[in-house]
């Protein structure tokens, strides 16, 4: 194995032991201090508490690494296929860490937040992260596939508010609601065009037919699934949104109308 390969497995051996200490021991901690309502939860949703903190802590690291290359990187833009992986190596092999992370939590703590789908999402990234991570193939896509990242957090608050009580109509709860739209529309569909053009400009040079066929499975059928799957999280997501701006509208006149009766 040689010297950068041997960096990379432990980048993602130190990432794995990082986010294992974060679930267990800093999110505890922190939350604890920073929110009195984490101490009422249940086991349960503390477990799912925990993990949704780290899993924001690491989109936000790997989001913004991700920009940076896509930036920066002139290699990787040059030469989607086959440039110099080396940064989306150290990217990817960050996110390996935490996918494997989570799925030992996912079996461990199945209970209160085992999820089949999570499952076989994880092992399908990390199916497609072993032709970066090993054959330095597809840097530009296996990294702009990251950007998606940035739709995280938002989910996770939403979950956030829901647990500590937060109605749906709530000023915090629809001003995140309304970040998780525009965001999750950013990252995940205004993107397509760029990703599909991009793909569709290599397709059939000799670079395309360089990669393996395993290589170009993983790549073009998974791109397509997990869009498919995207435009129809979109459509959820945007008509839930919808559903609570229609709500608060309502419940304004009522209010200001209780107020004059009071």
């Amino acid at each position: 194995m040689d010297p950068f390969s041997q960096l990379i497995l432990l980048i993602a051996v130190v990432s794995f032991c990082t986010f294992q200490w974060l679930f267990h021991s800093v999110s505890p901690w922190v939350s604890s201090r920073i929110s009195p309502g984490f101490l009422k939860l249940t086991h349960k949703q503390k477990i799912e508490w925990n993990s949704r903190t780290v899993s924001t802590f690491h989109a936000l690291l790997v989001g913004l690494f991700c920009l940076y290359i896509l930036f920066f990187d002139e290699a990787v833009n040059q030469d989607p296929v086959w440039g110099d992986p080396t940064l989306v190596k150290i990217n990817v092999s960050i996110t390996t860490g935490y996918l494997i992370s989570d799925l030992l939590l996912i079996f461990y703590y199945w209970r209160a937040i085992g999820d089949k789908f999570f499952v076989i999402h994880h092992l399908a990234a990390l199916y497609a992260y072993y032709f970066v991570l090993g054959q330095g193939m597809l840097p530009y896509f296996a990294n702009f596939r990251l950007l998606a990242e940035f739709s995280t957090p938002c989910v996770n608050q939403r979950w956030f508010f829901e647990v500590l009580g937060y109605p749906k109509v709530s000023k915090p709860n629809m001003a995140n609601g309304v970040l998780m739209a525009a965001v999750f529309f950013l990252v995940r569909i205004a993107v397509m065009p760029l990703y599909y053009s991009r793909m569709f400009s290599v397709y059939g040079t000799e670079a395309y037919y360089m990669v393996t066929f395993g290589g170009r499975s993983a790549w073009i059928f998974s791109s397509i699934c997990l869009d498919i799957m995207n435009v129809m999280w979109m459509h959820k997501i945007a008509r839930g949104c919808y559903k609570v701006l229609r709500s608060s509208r309502r419940l304004k006149p009522e209010i200001q109308e209780n107020g004059k009766t009071d």
